[in-house]
């Protein structure tokens, strides 16, 4: 924790307002370390259970985390909005950015002659009664789903994929509830979860998804939600096999009580097929993002599933948001529609493809196992995370660390190809080989 910053208060409420005051101000950085419970106590001159009510309660917004003997931290992304130049810490001089997990933005379609198309084409201004899912779009989607084995009769939109995972488990789920995520898994989906106050389960992956021994140990300790990724797993780049996919569907066969949530946000990126999960309990929802291979600025995802969880979720956003954009749901038809804009995400799976071949393949010819299936992410497991970031650093490269994506799993470090270009891969393949000692391979959970 910053030696500038001191926690004050002299009850639970005081103690978790100071705590969060701190890390609104950026006084309190993401993964700081917080006092252990005894010693804030006496340093307030209050109980040790008084710290731990205030610590509970800032546990259960999702702000901090404990991880036993490693203590109690600021979480990486806590759901509070700090001062916005702490949002996002600077790059580092010098350094090649290959942390974020971004998409290339040189092989995106270009949005100028799709919206100057719309602007010519605009008609009349629409009211609130006249607001929701256009059947244009709604027919496109169904089509584009059913293309790929997913039965969409009933669908909505979304303001992405992670909008539509906490609707849909905000309206199936209640606090204190469990919900099965992939272990490791997206930062943000955990950082979700956290903040809506349920219970994270991690379920080991490797190459072919969630493991199925891992989702019924889930499943007996009570998960009551399940959250798959399809393809491209953010951070291992696990696709979903057809063996794996026929395993889970006979796992799931009777779970009635379980809420299925498939999230396939790679899409049209994806160079692998689609093993959808989509029916196999009774309530169930499949995402396709549009963000991975049109642009991280078109805030829009599509929601198929069940007619109860489609209606909850459609219901919800009418009381909320209300909609998603008609505008926004336009320009997304027409870059469905556009046979460049298709050519060019075609020509960006396969430049993914490509790339994130090569430095798997450059770090096995040097002894270092990685994972990257699909999608624009490598994992390559690591003995200790820190001193590998270090090096990797001192040599130039930023890369993310495994922490941010890991409950129980082993360290590991996650290098995004978006930014990567073919002539550099040799240069990183190096610096990594360097930077680690080969662990042992034995998937991605420790």
């Amino acid at each position: 924790m910053s030696e500038r910053y001191q926690v004050t208060g002299a009850t639970a409420v005081e103690i978790s307002a100071s705590i969060e005051s701190g890390i609104r101000r950026a006084a309190l950085a993401p993964g700081d370390l917080l006092p252990p419970v005894r010693a804030l106590a006496a340093d307030l001159a209050v109980s040790p259970a008084t710290v731990s009510r205030a610590y509970a309660e800032l546990r259960q917004r999702g702000l901090i985390v404990t991880a036993g003997r490693h203590g109690t931290r600021v979480r990486p992304r806590p759901p509070v909005a700090a001062r916005r130049a702490a949002m996002r810490p600077p790059a580092a001089p010098g350094l090649r950015e290959l942390s974020q997990g971004e998409p290339d933005t040189r092989l995106l379609p270009p949005l100028g002659p799709h919206l100057a198309r719309l602007a010519a084409e605009a008609g009349h201004p629409i009211g609130y009664a006249t607001a929701g899912v256009l059947p244009e779009v709604a027919e496109a989607a169904r089509a584009r789903l059913a293309a790929d084995g997913v039965p969409a009769d009933e669908l909505t939109l979304t303001g992405g994929a992670l909008d539509g995972i906490e609707r849909l488990l905000g309206a199936h789920l209640r606090f204190g509830d469990a919900v099965a995520v992939e272990d490791p898994g997206w930062a943000n989906q955990l950082d979700l979860v956290a903040a809506l106050g349920l219970r994270p389960i991690g379920v080991p992956v490797d190459d072919d998804g969630p493991l199925v021994a891992g989702i019924a140990a889930a499943l007996a300790a009570g998960a009551r939600a399940l959250i798959v990724t399809s393809r491209a797993q953010n951070p291992t780049g696990a696709a979903l096999s057809a063996g794996r996919c026929a395993a889970l569907r006979h796992l799931l066969a009777d779970r009635s009580d379980l809420l299925l949530i498939e999230d396939d946000h790679a899409a049209e990126l994806a160079r692998v097929p689609l093993h959808p999960l989509a029916g196999a309990t009774r309530n169930w929802a499949f995402l396709r993002s549009v963000s991975k291979p049109f642009g991280p600025d078109l805030r829009l995802a599509v929601l198929a599933g069940d007619e109860t969880t489609v209606a909850r979720v459609a219901g919800r956003v009418r009381v909320g948001a209300g909609w998603v954009s008609t505008v926004l749901q336009r320009l997304v038809l027409t870059l469905w529609r556009d046979p460049a804009a298709t050519a060019l995400v075609a020509r960006a799976a396969d430049s993914y493809e490509r790339r994130r071949g090569a430095l798997v393949a450059a770090l096995a010819d040097r002894g270092v196992a990685a994972h990257g299936r699909t999608g624009i992410n490598v994992w390559v497991p690591v003995a200790d995370e820190t001193s590998a970031l270090t090096a990797l650093r001192d040599a130039g490269w930023s890369v993310a660390p495994g922490a941010l994506f890991r409950i129980a799993a082993g360290p590991g470090l996650r290098v995004s190809v978006g930014p990567l270009d073919d002539a550099e891969i040799p240069a990183l393949a190096d610096a990594v080989a360097r930077a680690i000692h080969p662990a042992p391979d034995g998937g991605f959970t420790a």
